[in-house]
């Protein structure tokens, strides 16, 4: 059995149209055919079918017909409409079919037009009428065609086709000629943009083999070693060149000898027969620039090429000259530069910089001539003019031609200056400054010249014709300001209040930023009475009470401060405290002024002015006295008004107490503290009589104290811990381990107490204790990164690495942040080599954290990177400079490999922000043998004790 095949292989059926039968049908556009017409009509259509059967030979053709022929003519096809089709029998019997329908139709259509002209009422017919019907048919046919014919025409009248529509147009390119022909313009581009997209879409890039990038990169490389004749011995390049070092060099000695004659001609203004100068310093800095001119010797060529056509194109262009004259200098061809440019100078006598340039290729001599003949071609030229008195070698010279300038260009204020600059007698100067300042009234600089050499009070006259001359000049006023400081009547007479009444007036007010700054620059020239005139008088200008009036002074002093300009602040703090009387912020930003850049007399006069202000703030009293502490009737005398303003007042009670205490005056110390117990008995006061008495070494009456103080203040967590190591002064251990428990049990949230606690019941080799004791602690207060170190430690010290390890990892998903259990992973319990990998990932984590800060510098430090390990302690002490910690690894490190200098300016900023905290530094801090020690020996101390 044959396979059948399948369905899409087989052929299609006999006359299958594709698509028919869901009505896809072909149709034709306006655009290619013109207008729609209709489609052929059934006469057209049966001619069609008869001059096929003609032509087919299946019937004769009719002669009549020919004419009709180009009527029913598709224009798309000259042959037939059915021109593809086979006429057959059936075609010919429809035909015949339709033909006698029509005959027989027509024969009915003559009856209804002849019904009215026959008589009705005679049936017989006749041969003569039969004739005259069919007579009668053929007329009617015949006048049946003209009227369709004639409505034939008509339509296609009314219906061109797109030939017949451009058959008039075409006629008239009969008159077009060639010219005109060859004038039209082309056709728009319409399918250019598809086809640009359609190509960049078809584009294809592909990798560059590695072979070709290789050829490229060796096309270009010089031999390693060279002949006895100059050229590289490995060979010609690919292009066939070889490569010639002579002649390198050659261009190479050509270069610098172009340079040392520029550099000769640059130096200084050689005379004729004398040897020329050269600056090493700048010749050596110019050497730094010669890579670039031997790589671009090659390219002197082009360049002179593309400049010469852009001079001989538009050779009244002064700068194509200046370039090619500049470019021959770079070559080392310095006598056809100046001949270039000589060349331009005819072509261009009205450009200023191209008579510059030629002056300053010359040599001085020809330099004069040139001068001379730039100044006959531009004689209003300043430029001109001070180069050629900077061509002379004589004052009596350059006088001669700058005043032949000045005959040339009366009003040219920097001629004018040029001339008194040269003069070197005063009055001569003076009598100059006074033509210049009648012919340009307009200059400031020459006014105020003018007023500086003038007697006072002849200046002041010159100020006030100035200012008449110029109202909207805020520099005269302060000019005339200065000059009343110069004659010490700077605070009596009110020039700068009167400025800005003036300047107001003038609506010409300069805005209080400016003022600030002028206020600045005469505090640089040392005119400091002037500058705080100029600050009371002009820095609340436009601003009203609603503005933040105090933050945007304290704003402006402390930008003055940055910028050295401490007089300036200084005014600005004074003006800013006469409108806010009372403010602590003000005098507190005042006072810290005074202490880091005034002097002891300046603090004592800011102090006293903030305790008069504020005479209930005990924080300025204790500073009074804390700065008049080497007087002690004098800081005795501050303490007592302190008491009169502030009774009862512990701070004042306790610097009082510290007072006597560091005179050595015990016994006075002692009654001040027990007269503060009585009046001011806080847990302050209470702690500090039990610190006095442990620094005097009565541990007996401090155990009294505190045992006193702990009945009055049981929630006072430092008592509990006095009260601990007080026992433990004693030797009394299991005393003070009650206490620490007493303390725990009343303060369970103080981290310290439970420290102390460990470290006693580890110091007595109960490790298992010291770590139940922390587990407590870590139970009251859950999240504290003291006490999970303190547990690691604990276990580190016990040779329990790995739970060491695994504590600190639970700690540190508790606390990710922590920059003090991160500093112990690191130095304590990975080994060295991973440490600086834990380190990035710590600074990731941990934002501006101190601790971790030290650890990085002490990394570096192992590693002998001094450098970046000083950069490191630098940031943690910006970023903290109260850790004491911080300082003594800082000290410590520049105690290694630091300067003296470095020492003593690292101890003395130590001295001045005087660190509180710090887990070393409070140990040793508030050991009582250490009370008395001051912040440097501390320091000292907390170093030594650093491992």
């Amino acid at each position: 059995m044959a396979s059948r095949r399948d369905f899409l292989a087989q052929p299609a059926p006999e006359n299958y149209v594709a698509g028919l039968g869901r009505g896809a049908t072909g149709f034709t556009t306006r655009s290619d055919l013109g207008p729609a017409r209709e489609g052929p009509s059934e006469d057209q259509i049966k001619a069609a079918v008869a001059k096929r059967s003609a032509q087919l030979g299946l019937t004769e053709s009719k002669d009549d017909d020919d004419k009709d022929d180009g009527r029913y003519q598709d224009p798309d096809n000259e042959v037939g409409l059915f021109s593809g089709g086979i006429y057959e029998k059936d075609d010919e019997e429809a035909d015949q079919i339709w033909k006698e329908v029509e005959d027989k139709m027509g024969r009915r259509r003559q009856k209804q037009r002849l019904v009215v002209p026959m008589a009705p009422s005679s049936p017989r017919k006749t041969p003569g009428l039969s004739v005259e019907i069919d007579e009668q048919n053929t007329d009617q046919s015949s006048h049946r065609e003209a009227r369709e014919q004639a409505e034939r025409e008509d339509y296609e009248r009314k219906n061109p086709k797109i030939q017949q529509q451009f058959a008039g147009l075409k006629r008239a390119l009969e008159t077009v000629t060639d010219e005109e022909w060859a004038n039209l313009p082309d056709p728009k581009d319409l399918t250019g943009r598809t086809k640009r997209a359609r190509t960049a879409r078809m584009e294809r890039f592909y990798a560059v083999p590695d072979s070709v990038l290789a050829a490229a990169r060796d096309s270009g490389q010089f031999g390693t070693t060279v002949a006895d004749d100059g050229t590289a011995t490995g060979g010609g390049n690919k292009d066939g060149t070889v490569t010639d070092f002579a002649k390198i060099g050659a261009a190479r000695d050509k270069v610098l000898k172009a340079r040392l004659e520029q550099e000769s001609q640059s130096s200084g203004t050689a005379t004729a027969g004398s040897a020329t100068s050269i600056d090493p310093r700048g010749y050596l800095t110019s050497l730094s620039n010669m890579q670039g001119a031997e790589k671009s010797i090659g390219d002197f060529e082009q360049f002179r090429k593309m400049l010469k056509s852009a001079v001989d194109s538009n050779p009244k262009h002064g700068a194509s000259w200046i370039a090619a004259a500049r470019l021959e200098i770079a070559a080392g061809k310095p006598v056809a530069a100046r001949n270039l440019i000589a060349k331009g100078c005819q072509h261009c006598p009205k450009s200023e910089d191209i008579w510059l340039e030629n002056i300053h290729l010359n040599e001085n001599r020809n330099a004069k001539i040139i001068a001379a003949q730039a100044i006959q071609a531009l004689p209003h030229s300043v430029k001109i003019w001070v180069e050629a008195m900077k061509l002379e070698n004589d004052p009596r010279s350059k006088k001669k031609v700058i005043r032949r300038a000045l005959d040339h260009n009366q009003e040219s204020e920097a001629l004018w200056k040029e001339a008194v600059n040269l003069e070197e007698d005063v009055e001569d100067a003076r009598i100059l400054l006074a033509k210049a300042t009648e012919l340009i009234p307009e200059s400031l600089d020459l006014w105020l010249a003018l007023a500086r050499l003038e007697t006072p009070a002849n200046a002041r006259k010159i100020l006030n014709k100035a200012v008449k001359k110029l109202p909207n000049s805020h520099e005269l006023w302060i000019a005339a300001a200065r000059l009343e400081e110069q004659m010490g009547e700077g605070t009596k007479k009110p020039v700068m209040k009167n400025a800005v009444k003036f300047l107001a007036k003038q609506n010409a007010m300069p805005k209080r930023e400016e003022w600030i700054a002028e206020a600045e620059k005469c505090e640089e020239e040392g005119a400091v009475i002037t500058c705080s005139n100029i600050i009371e008088e002009t820095l609340g200008w436009g601003l009203d009470e609603d503005d933040d009036r105090k933050e945007m002074w304290m704003e402006d002093a402390k930008a003055s401060i940055s910028r050295d300009k401490f007089a300036t602040a200084r005014a600005i703090y004074a003006y800013a405290l006469r409108v806010f009387v009372n403010s602590k912020s003000l005098y507190l930003a005042a006072v810290e002024l005074e202490r880091n850049h005034g002097t002891k007399d300046d603090l004592w006069r800011a102090l006293e002015k903030a305790v008069e202000a504020c005479p209930h703030v005990e924080a300025f009293w204790l500073m009074l006295a804390r700065e008049k502490a080497g007087e002690i009737d004098e800081a005795r005398r501050v303490l007592a008004r302190a008491f009169k303003q502030n009774p009862d007042n512990e701070d004042i009670w306790l610097a009082a107490v510290k007072l006597e205490a560091d005179n050595g005056f015990i016994d006075q110390a002692r009654d001040l503290l027990k007269t503060a117990r009585q009046n001011a008995p806080t847990d302050r006061v209470w702690m500090r009589s039990v610190a006095f008495e442990r620094q005097l070494g009565d541990n007996e009456a401090a155990l009294d104290l505190v045992r006193d103080a702990l009945l009055l203040f049981p929630g006072s967590p430092k008592l509990w811990m006095m009260k601990g190591q007080i026992y433990e002064d004693l030797d009394k251990l299991p005393e003070a381990r009650e206490a620490y428990s007493t303390g725990v049990r009343a303060v369970p949230s103080s981290v310290p107490i439970w420290l102390l606690y460990s470290r006693l019941e580890e110091r007595s080799g109960n490790v298992v204790k010291a770590r139940s004791v922390l587990d407590r602690a870590r139970q009251a207060v859950p999240k504290s990164p003291e006490l999970w170190t303190e547990l690691i430690r604990v276990e580190r010290r016990a040779g329990n690495l790995n739970q060491a390890k695994s504590l600190m990892a639970n700690a540190l998903q508790q606390m990710p942040k922590s920059g003090l259990l991160w500093a112990e992973r690191i130095l304590n319990l990975e080994v060295r080599t991973q440490r600086k990998s834990l380190l990035a990932e710590a600074i990731k984590k941990v934002e501006d954290d101190p601790i971790l800060l030290v650890t990085a510098a002490r990394i570096l430090w192992a590693e002998r990177r001094l450098d970046r390990a000083q950069n490191w302690f630098d940031k943690a002490l910006l970023l903290d400079r109260d850790m004491g910690d911080t300082w003594a690894w800082y000290y410590k490190f520049v105690t290694q490999h630091g300067t003296e200098e470095k020492r003593a300016e690292l101890v003395a900023k130590c001295v001045l922000n005087d660190p509180k905290h710090g887990e070393h530094w409070q140990a040793i801090a508030k050991d009582p043998k250490n009370a008395n020690k001051k912040t440097d020996e501390i320091l000292k101390l907390v170093a030594a004790e650093l491992k």
